[in-house]
């Protein structure tokens, strides 16, 4: 089984570090063949947020807070038991760990900017707003017999 695919690029040039990354295999739940329910094929990764000196600082202190009800300790915990091959778990698990941080960890959006609506438009709408109600004034059914 060689190495890992990696390294799991979170943003730029950050990436997750293989030594802080922590692994456990056991038995995936469901249906599956004679080999499946006794191979460990999912996988659960763990990942020391709260020690770690991979992510700068100001990243860290967002993830932190942004994870805040997902940690346990500190930690990150990722499951993925999709695949029938363990490795191929392992894959999708150390993406979606990355992908995790990488949103977690993001800055905020830019906050919007409010905008005073042109005078014309406002014109224009209040203006079919009138021949709109005229329509309407003009079906009346008074002069109906």
């Amino acid at each position: 089984m060689g190495g890992m695919s990696g390294p799991y690029v979170i943003r730029g040039s950050v990436s997750l570090p293989e030594a802080e990354l922590q692994w456990r295999f056991s038995r995936s739940s469901g249906p599956g063949g004679q080999h499946v329910n006794t191979s460990d094929s999912q996988v659960e990764l763990r990942f020391d947020l709260a020690r770690t000196e991979a992510l700068p600082e100001v990243w860290k202190e967002r993830a932190l807070a942004k994870l805040a009800g997902r940690l346990v300790g500190g930690v990150v915990v990722v499951r993925a038991s999709e695949h029938r091959s363990q490795w191929r778990n392992r894959e999708t698990a150390a993406v979606r760990l990355a992908s995790l941080l990488a949103e977690a960890s993001a800055p905020p959006p830019r906050p919007r900017r409010a905008t005073k609506i042109p005078r014309g438009i406002n014109e224009r709408r209040l203006r079919q707003k009138k021949q709109r109600a005229e329509t309407k004034r003009g079906r009346t059914g008074k002069d109906w017999t």
